[in-house]
């Protein structure tokens, strides 16, 4: 059956010749093979190596584990990024000045030749929202909004003084992973898993979850390869339903009949790239493969209904639904099954006062509340399971909030909310061979400017890389002429914050 199956799908292809075969006719002709295509579709169809010889190419894995630049202080990352950039007034930056300024008219050398995103007309100042308490050995100003976080402030580092000159949620968002404000260039994720590859050759090294009701203002770019090949960007995957889309067989396809769809698949595709030598197809028969394995492994491990009762209490999770604290805990097991970058985006971290949901004091509170404990349990989950040394840490957003209120077309906004800033906000980050309980940087005394310990999206990406092996600057990628990086043309490791 097998053999008359692939002899069916060979004799077809040689009589409407290899050039006039479409992505439409696979879709059309190839029926049991459609789910496997677009699962395929999920790495895209670039290949790495160039044009080599097919069985050379064939017996290369572009996932394959690679030795780093220098010896790694981590192994994985895991990254939750807060889209809508939480409020470092809020959380971590204490400042009892700007209590004292409450409601009065904003100075004017604080908007004179500034641009928000919001405010016009002279705002009125803010005092913090919450209250706030220091922590740990280390002193740490952790706020009443995260209650379990303040038990492991000993574990982190903060960044204090993080400075963006985006101060849009797209292209901010960009730039913190991308490393530049514009379309087009690879992610953080991507860079990762094309240097290091991924130690799991039955899972992709880059794997993408998201919570919040959508995706980053950003959209998929945040996790896209760009100009590297496609191999390499994020795999979505989702905590509810299906953990890929289209991984299962297709009624009444058995997983015999789905191998044997493939082999014919890639058997064709052996014979397109002999005849017209396009690498791209290459690329392709490698994520068929992968994706056939995926089948098998992706469930397993996105499976929480296994872990034991102390740890759904320890996260706050709740089996067979979406949500962040499921996400976080899914993260761990990835990292543990030996997946490169693991980025986490949960939506809704906006607070513009316009609404309830935007209020700085009732629908930041709320998100604050489904992260806490998660992010807290990740920290300790991860040092009891002797993981966190190895495994770089990172929380935050793409730019901070404004120490007055925001003022919408010059009106006072009907609930407590803060405009976009670019100057100043905090990013935490654990693990990896970063200092525990320390703090690195310092913004004024109403959290308005940092004013040392200054750093930048490029930094962070710098440093990060530094943490998994690399010297950013030669870790390259050649497209259009020249050789690109994450971090462009600046960034430097903070190695104030190194242990």
């Amino acid at each position: 059956m097998k053999h008359f199956h692939q002899q069916r799908i060979l004799e077809e292809l040689k009589r409407t010749q290899l050039e006039s075969v479409t992505r439409r006719h696979f879709l059309r002709e190839c029926t049991s093979g459609v789910g496997a295509l677009a699962l395929a579709s999920v790495f895209g169809s670039c290949n790495p190596f160039g044009k080599k010889g097919t069985e050379q190419i064939l017996s290369s894995n572009p996932l394959a584990p690679r030795v780093p630049h220098f010896v790694p202080k981590a192994k994985s990352v895991i990254y939750l990024h807060m889209a809508g950039a939480p409020s470092q007034l809020e959380l971590f930056d204490y400042k009892p000045a700007l209590q004292k300024l409450n409601g009065q008219d904003c100075p004017p050398s604080l908007l004179e030749g500034k641009k928000f995103a919001f405010i016009r007309g002279v705002p009125k100042m803010l005092g913090p929202q919450a209250s706030f308490k220091q922590y740990g050995q280390s002193g740490a100003w952790v706020s009443e909004n995260l209650p379990h976080f303040s038990s492991v402030v000993d574990e982190v580092t903060f960044l204090k003084a993080m400075q963006t000159d985006q101060f849009n949620h797209g292209p901010a968002q960009l730039l913190m992973h991308t490393g530049s404000a514009r379309l087009g260039r690879p992610s953080m994720g991507a860079w990762v898993t094309y240097g290091l590859g991924s130690e799991n050759e039955n899972l992709p090294g880059f794997v993408v979850l998201t919570s919040g009701g959508t995706n980053p203002d950003a959209g998929k770019s945040v996790w896209g390869s760009g100009f590297l090949p496609s191999v390499y960007q994020g795999v979505q995957c989702r905590s509810e339903g299906e953990p890929v889309l289209f991984i299962k067989d297709p009624e009444g396809i058995t997983r015999d009949l789905r191998k044997s769809s493939i082999e014919a698949i890639n058997e064709m595709n052996k014979l397109h790239y002999e005849e017209k030598g396009d690498p791209e197809t290459l690329s392709r028969i490698a994520q068929y493969e992968m994706a056939f394995k995926m089948q098998i492994s992706v469930p397993e491990v996105m499976n929480i209904n296994d872990e034991p009762a102390s740890i759904h209490e320890m996260y706050g999770t709740q089996p067979g639904k979406a949500s962040l604290a499921n996400n976080i805990l899914l993260a761990r097991k990835l990292v543990e099954k030996g997946v490169r970058f693991v980025q986490i985006f949960d939506w809704g971290w906006d607070s513009h006062g316009t609404d309830s949901n935007l209020a700085i004091d009732v629908g930041f509170v709320n998100k604050c509340r489904t992260v806490d404990k998660a992010m807290t349990a990740l920290i300790l989950d991860l040092k009891q399971r002797g993981l966190l040394e190895e495994t770089l840490v990172v929380w935050g957003g793409e730019f901070g909030r404004t120490p007055m209120a925001e003022n919408r077309e010059g009106k006072k906004n009907p609930f407590k909310g803060r405009d976009h800033h670019t100057e100043a906000f905090t990013i935490w980050m654990a693990g990896g061979g970063i200092k525990k309980g320390f703090t690195y940087g310092e913004t004024d005394e109403i959290g308005y400017a940092a004013i040392n310990g200054k750093a930048t999206p490029f930094d962070l990406q710098a440093t990060l890389l530094h943490q998994l092996g690399f010297d950013h600057e030669k870790l390259t990628y050649e497209f259009q002429g020249r050789p690109f990086r994450l971090t462009d043309v600046a960034g430097k490791v903070i190695t104030e914050i190194l242990a």
